[in-house]
């Protein structure tokens, strides 16, 4: 149903063609590769030449556990106004007390702040982020930039790139975004999906095929072909949120008249234009889609890319929950995790279900789910049905059209938009316990587990109809394919008047004398200093996973209510990974500030460099060793802890994505990379005249390496960087960066 083609690619006559078998000559080659849709895009939004890309964006957009920071380093940078439109959108920090900060202080920052620079602002439980920027602010031949990594919105011909906070900032100063010319692989789609089968069915698919060998890593999907027709809209944009998990960096779809009626149906029509790729286009790579074999998959915990169709694993349940078994069981650090006790007279009972936010909470999923549950139960048990559409607009059209009823009576709770069950912030299930839910991830302790106080569920990724078919059948786990039911669901009407009275729209007129409103725990970045002449490192923490995750850099959920502060969220850092960590960090940031201010390290340091003395000029720092972190979430905060307890470097095989990577540049984190990693905890690393290294743009260090009284060299790597990209790294972060600049 999903095949690859890891060579160069030709979209001719209407047919993926192989590069070695079309036989075009250099020159039509060249012509092909500016056929495509990225192309032309990148284009009309590059600054730069034509393969060092400098992006402007048409708008940007971020939610209430970002925005408060980014406007809060954009202010230290020198803001005087938003010149761009940016929608500040209140979606995943919703609830009004968790934990640290009162999460309305952050919402009352928020409106004050797109009062005071000028942008538009949406209230709590209103819309999801890319729901809202879906219906209000995409369009055909535009770029988005958004602080999360489920910006996508290709498939409204938009191409959206999700970020850390500080890429967003840099296009508040008028900055540019910084990205060599990415690959663009085409996805080829042909024939219908079957009835029963949803987008969350396709994007599973094509996460499976694609993830594990990071063929798609940092490039753009280009959606063509024929089979495109035969997707509405909501199948389209459900199928491209989920691309951001194959690691690709965007997405873009060609459009047509569904795209145009969508446009029209959102009182947008000015900003429907049609995009088609000029044939011959050359990509540089493909993967081929078959929608008419597609069937309704799972992905088990722990990743989306753990997939299978389901038929597949109902006919082999106990082997396959036993692997996802065991995963736990190493995550929770006990035996008594079971997924196999879910398997009863030859069934697999769930224990919830979940259809909600960008992927799942669009109108067709949730109508279908309720046609399917349309007279049923889902009985008095222990299972539970939760359903949260994506904005107000499409709850107001399901209760119109009599699908919230529906769910209701069938023992259902529809709730209000909210990203809270995507991340562990709402609807956690029990110990133990395992969900399914339409949502983007299952990363390990994502929905809202804390193993270190022995609390772990599990999390399996399905499609919003064959949820609904489990539910109908009192939680034993069912295929959609084997459910009758009426797929031709009410017809969908949009009301812009929820948005028109109540969304501050503000966007591009400031209001200069208007203040910030400051509730009392959110607070300032703190200082950072600039990266001296030579770098002593400590490493106080190694992962040895093979990925890991943002989530596990900095948990999600429970720390939402910590975002506005920098100091007690940077508590949390690899809480779920490394409990040390925060404290071995901390240490070494003592020493340096205590080394600072009266000079000569400690004891232990000097004794464990053997007799080596640290040249003048010499900055301290600690450092993280892993293999492939910063997979997932978009969240700068995974970098940005680290800065705040001292961190100065990562050190790893490679990133998983470049979204993180440059959190750690703009963060003032020096992104090494090494090819055997094999540092312990307590290894000590000094690299001499590193700050001129840096500057000369060299890209190859050799670091001394101090390691139980043994002495050796070690080389480290870094990318090469564009002259700000030193220069931030230089200054010690983004924020100085900036100072410099302005002053």
């Amino acid at each position: 149903m999903v095949k690859l083609i890891r060579s160069g690619a030709y979209y001719t006559e209407g047919h993926i063609v192989k590069e070695s078998q079309a036989f075009m000559t250099s020159d039509k080659k060249e012509k092909a590769v500016k056929n495509t849709l990225s192309y032309a895009i990148l284009k009309a939004h590059n600054t730069g030449d034509a393969e060092n890309l400098k992006l402007k964006f048409d708008a940007i957009t971020s939610h209430d556990i970002t925005y408060v920071g980014i406007i809060q380093t954009a202010k230290a940078s020198g803001l005087e106004s938003f010149p761009i439109p940016y929608s500040l959108t209140n979606c995943h920090n919703s609830l009004c007390a968790v934990g640290g900060t009162i999460n309305e202080d952050d919402h009352v920052f928020g409106l004050s702040a797109a009062k005071k620079y000028g942008g538009d602002y949406v209230p709590a439980h209103l819309a999801v982020i890319h729901q809202y920027m879906r219906e209000c602010a995409a369009k055909c031949g535009a770029m988005i930039l958004g602080s999360d990594s489920h910006t996508r919105y290709g498939a409204l011909g938009t191409m959206a790139i999700g970020e850390g906070g500080p890429e967003l900032v840099k296009q508040l100063l008028k900055q540019t975004y910084d990205v060599k010319r990415p690959e663009v692989v085409a996805v080829y789609l042909r024939g219908k999906l079957r009835k029963g089968v949803g987008p969350q069915d396709v994007a599973l698919a094509l996460i499976k095929a694609t993830f594990s060998s990071g063929f798609l890593k940092n490039k753009i999907l280009e959606f063509i072909g024929p089979g495109i027709a035969n997707l509405s809209m909501d199948y389209r944009n459900g199928i491209d949120v989920m691309t951001t998990e194959t690691t690709c960096l965007s997405s873009i779809w060609e459009t047509d008249e569904k795209t145009e009626e969508y446009f029209r149906e959102h009182g947008r029509a000015k900003d429907y234009k049609k995009l088609t790729a000029v044939q011959p286009a050359y990509y540089d790579g493909a993967v081929t889609v078959d929608l008419s074999r597609i069937e309704p998959m799972i992905a088990l915990p722990f990743h989306p890319s753990n997939a299978y169709t389901l038929r597949e694993f109902l006919a082999n349940p106990e082997e396959l929950l036993k692997k996802a078994e065991e995963q736990g069981r190493k995550i929770l650090g006990k035996d008594d995790f079971s997924l196999t006790a879910k398997i009863k007279d030859g069934k697999v009972y769930v224990d919830q279900g979940v259809i909600a936010g960008c992927a799942g909470g669009t109108y067709e999923n949730i109508a279908e789910a309720a046609e399917i549950l349309k007279d049923k139960s889902i009985g008095a048990g222990s299972f539970s049905l939760n359903v949260y559409p994506a904005s107000q607009p499409i709850y107001k059209s399901l209760a119109d059209n009599g699908y919230v009823g529906a769910l209701a009576q069938a023992g259902a709770i529809v709730k209000t938009a909210f990203c809270g069950p995507c991340f562990g912030a709402g609807d956690t299930p029990a110990t133990g316990a395992l969900s399914i839910r339409h949502t983007t991830r299952n990363f390990e302790n994502r929905e809202g587990s804390k193993p270190a106080q022995g609390q772990l569920a599990a999390v399996a990724l399905m499609d919003a109809r064959s949820i609904a078919a489990t539910a109908a059948n009192g939680g034993a786990l069912t295929s959609a394919l084997d459910y009758e039911y009426n797929k031709r669901v009410r017809k969908y009407k949009y009301d812009g008047k929820i948005y028109e009275n109540r969304v501050y729209h503000g966007a591009l007129k400031p209001q200069k004398d208007a203040e910030l409103v400051y509730g009392p725990n959110i607070a300032d970045w703190p200082e950072q200093i600039a990266l001296g002449k030579n770098l002593l490192i400590k490493v106080v923490s190694v992962l040895k996973d093979p990925v890991t995750t943002t989530d596990e850099l900095i948990p999600s959920g429970e720390t939402s209510s910590y975002r506005s502060n920098p100091l007690k969220l940077a508590e949390f850092a690899l809480s779920r990974k490394d409990p040390s960590y925060v404290a071995r960090a901390k240490a070494v940031k003592e020493e340096e500030l205590s080394r600072r201010e009266k000079g000569g390290f400690s004891e232990q340091t000097m004794k464990a460099l053997g007799g080596f003395t640290p040249e003048a000029g010499t900055i301290y720092g600690s450092a993280v060793v892993s293999n492939k972190p910063g997979d997932g979430s978009a969240r700068e905060q995974a970098a940005s802890c680290q800065r705040v307890l001292g961190g100065v470097a990562n050190i790893c095989r490679e990133y998983a994505t470049k979204r993180y990577q440059s959190n750690l540049i703009n963060w003032g984190m020096l992104p090494f990379t090494c090819e055997k990693p094999d540092f312990k905890v307590g290894d000590y690393l000094y690299i001499a005249d590193v700050a001129e290294q840096i500057k000369r743009g060299e890209t190859r260090f050799v670091a001394k390496v101090f390691s139980n009284g043994k002495t050796r060299d070690a080389v480290l790597t870094l990318p090469e960087f564009t002259a700000d990209e030193r220069a931030i790294l230089l200054a010690g972060c983004l924020i100085n960066f900036n100072r410099e600049k302005n002053s």
